[in-house]
């Protein structure tokens, strides 16, 4: 493994003349570099050249970056105006032109995602960089660390004392000293709340049922937290596993086999360990180029064929519950057959390719590493690409793709993402899931 650092936060001092002291004493040429790429690299009209570093408040972006730490390190994206302002260096604010740099994680890996911007007759200053920068979330956090410290070092210097920044990044560092303030402050993350702005309440109930849920799957469910809602208990789990569930027998459910496990890749992008753990599974069971039946799928999850019937149960929430080595009941929340295909053959993979403990394994909506890899594993194991391309011999007409999608037993949007994801047919936006955008 390269354990190389690829990001800095690189700063060339410079004097202020007029400003509150802890602005004086960290004020100059400020940049932010991917190896030799520099995200911040701008268009300065004022003295008409090319600038990879900006004149920016150190202290201003010191401080932002201590706020919202843990919000940076952990929690996926969202779309909401409070997301923005924490995710957004654009937000910072103090009269500075700031770079339209998006930060993103999905708990394992960190987007820097530079745009952009236009120019403006008021303000001489235009960044150019579009670029969709990934580095690992351990190399995020030291360059973040690194310049925090930086500034933290400069205000001590000059015998400045208890300011803002001084005062949060204390409180970051304390938290990260033991696992149980780590805990709590990740859930708030991942929940969408600003430091010390959540219900205590809440939090606490959260590490009480991680201890049987399992707490990399608490961790999911308040990761897929929208607005105020909150989030199922315990107890409203198991109810909809028992009103809506699918009886499954976990021991029953396809695991691949030791050298399989051991030939998976690790510290990649999720889409990666998720294709190939589906491609070993399917070799495994010796499913060739052939469409999973409803049948062979159930088989595989381990649950009765029933879960894929029509007409079948649908919840709020799509789930395996293991109450038991033997026992236990799959939920699904789609209507439609193909959406609770996908679905089960996320749960399969989530079996066959993470590591969890506890009962719960959910299948959610937002983009951590772990549900990444669930839909890129469903997409390759129901929908295999190559096979897929060979059909569809580059005629991506509507009609084709049905064809497909109809062939597999998935939905249109399925066959199009793989497409969209193998770079054959153009993707309109950046989605949560950037390291198949950034690809």
């Amino acid at each position: 493994m390269d354990t190389t650092m690829t990001l800095e936060i690189k700063a060339d001092w410079q004097a202020l003349p007029s400003a509150p002291l802890e602005e004086r004493v960290a004020y100059g040429a400020i940049g932010i570099r991917f190896n030799d790429l520099w995200l911040t690299e701008a268009e300065d009209e004022f003295v008409k050249q090319i600038r990879q570093q900006v004149y920016l408040s150190g202290y201003r972006l010191a401080e932002w970056l201590a706020w919202n730490w843990w919000r940076l390190r952990w929690e996926p994206r969202r779309k909401s105006f409070d997301w923005s302002m924490a995710h957004r260096l654009s937000t910072i604010g103090g009269g500075y032109v700031w770079p339209n740099i998006t930060i993103v994680s999905d708990g394992e890996r960190v987007l820097l995602n530079a745009e952009p911007t236009a120019a403006h007759p008021s303000e001489p200053i235009r960044y150019i960089c579009k670029f969709a920068a990934i580095v690992r979330a351990s190399d995020f956090e030291r360059a973040v660390d690194s310049f925090v410290d930086e500034v933290a070092n400069r205000l001590r210097e000059v015998r400045v004392a208890d300011t803002n920044l001084q005062l949060i990044w204390a409180d970051v560092l304390a938290d990260r000293s033991t696992s149980e303030r780590t805990k709590r402050k990740k859930l708030e993350a991942l929940l969408g709340y600003d430091t010390d702005e959540s219900d205590k309440a809440e939090i606490d109930r959260l590490i009480s049922e991680a201890q049987e849920l399992g707490e990399p799957a608490v961790d999911e469910l308040a990761a897929d937290r929208t607005g105020d809602a909150k989030l199922a208990t315990s107890a409203e789990i198991k109810d909809m596993a028992k009103r809506a569930g699918y009886d499954s027998n976990p021991r029953d459910a396809a695991r691949l086999e030791d050298k399989s496990i051991r030939a998976l890749p690790v510290d990649v992008a999720a889409w990666k360990r998720g294709v190939s753990a589906a491609a070993a599974l399917r070799q495994q069971e010796g499913l060739g180029a052939d469409p999973v039946s409803n049948q062979k799928l159930c088989q595989i999850a381990g649950v009765s064929n029933q879960a894929l019937s029509r007409g079948g149960k649908s919840a709020e929430l799509s789930f395996t519950l293991d109450e038991s080595s033997t026992k236990g009941a799959v939920v699904l929340r789609s209507k439609f057959e193909t959406g609770r295909r996908f679905t089960l053959a996320r749960l399969t993979g989530d079996r066959v390719a993470t590591l969890g403990d506890g009962q719960l394994r959910p299948a959610t909506r937002t983009y951590t590493y772990r549900q990444k890899l669930q839909r890129a594993f469903a997409g390759e194991f129901l929908c295999p690409f190559n096979t897929m391309a060979d059909m569809l011999q580059g005629d991506f007409s509507a009609e084709a793709i049905e064809d497909v999608a109809n062939h597999f037993n998935v939905s249109d949007r399925t066959v199009r993402t793989l497409l969209v994801n193998h770079k054959l047919i153009d993707r309109d936006e950046l989605i949560g899931d950037f390291d198949l955008a950034a690809a």
